[in-house]
């Protein structure tokens, strides 16, 4: 049976309350804690993991309740001088490692890395950029570091071995403009009208869309949708 695979991106004390809230809605969609978690070590630098023992005691709660954990960059912020397209128009300044050096985005992993594992009492399930987005050099430096799975827009590969393991674009949805929020709600109306088209359909929410009622209303439409026509699954699963 086709897969599902749910996230919550932005993990961090900044979000903590959206992330509950998104937390407890996406478990009454799909019946249980079939989720992954996107954490950032330190939001924006203002928001540190490190340190916060009850919130680092949650996500040891949800990732022995089964979610799965995902480093999501170190402070999710793109200090890129010059930004290129994608990072211009559509992203809000969060492509954190859409320009970053080999070595400067291998830093970043190694320090974040073992403050989230340190927080969940296990390994990360792999890496997801902000946004994302993915200088080459960062390329490399995940696959330096020997992370599991990543994934981007389109795709979810093995880094080591380069081997892809799902296809097919996310569905997300953004909320800082009016025209973003229409244009999301119809890319995932869309994805609602023909469900059998993504055999492992990613679906992904972030804490800024608990702002927008019509946000949510297409969040439920849309993991219900799913639901009927795919299986809760694990990204885990998809490199077996």
């Amino acid at each position: 049976m086709p897969r599902l695979l749910a996230s919550i991106h932005d993990v961090t004390p900044h979000f903590e309350s959206e992330v509950d809230a998104l937390f407890d809605r996406l478990s009454g969609l799909l019946g249980g804690p079939r989720i992954a978690m996107l954490v950032v070590p330190d939001f924006e630098d203002k928001a540190p993991l490190a340190g916060n023992a009850a919130f680092a005691g949650k996500l040891r709660r949800w990732a022995d309740a089964g979610v799965e954990m995902f480093l999501h960059g170190w402070c999710h912020r793109d200090d890129a001088r010059e930004k290129g397209f994608m990072q211009k128009h559509m992203t809000a300044g969060a492509g954190e490692f859409a320009q970053l050096s080999r070595e400067e985005a291998r830093r970043r992993l190694e320090r974040g890395r073992p403050i989230v594992e340190d927080a969940i009492g296990r390994p990360v399930t792999g890496f997801i950029a902000p946004a994302w987005l993915y200088s080459q050099d960062s390329l490399q430096a995940l696959a330096d570091c020997g992370f599991p799975l990543a994934e981007d827009h389109l795709k979810v590969w093995q880094p080591e071995t380069g081997r892809v393991v799902a296809k097919g674009p996310v569905i997300t949805w953004a909320s800082r403009t009016k025209g973003r929020i229409a244009s999301s709600l119809m890319v995932a109306a869309a994805a609602r009208a023909a469900p059998w088209t993504l055999p492992n359909a990613r679906i992904a929410v972030h804490p800024p869309d608990t702002t927008v009622p019509a946000l949510l209303d297409s969040i439920d439409a849309t993991y219900s949708k799913f639901m009927r026509t795919h299986t809760p699954a694990r990204y885990a699963d998809l490199a077996a």
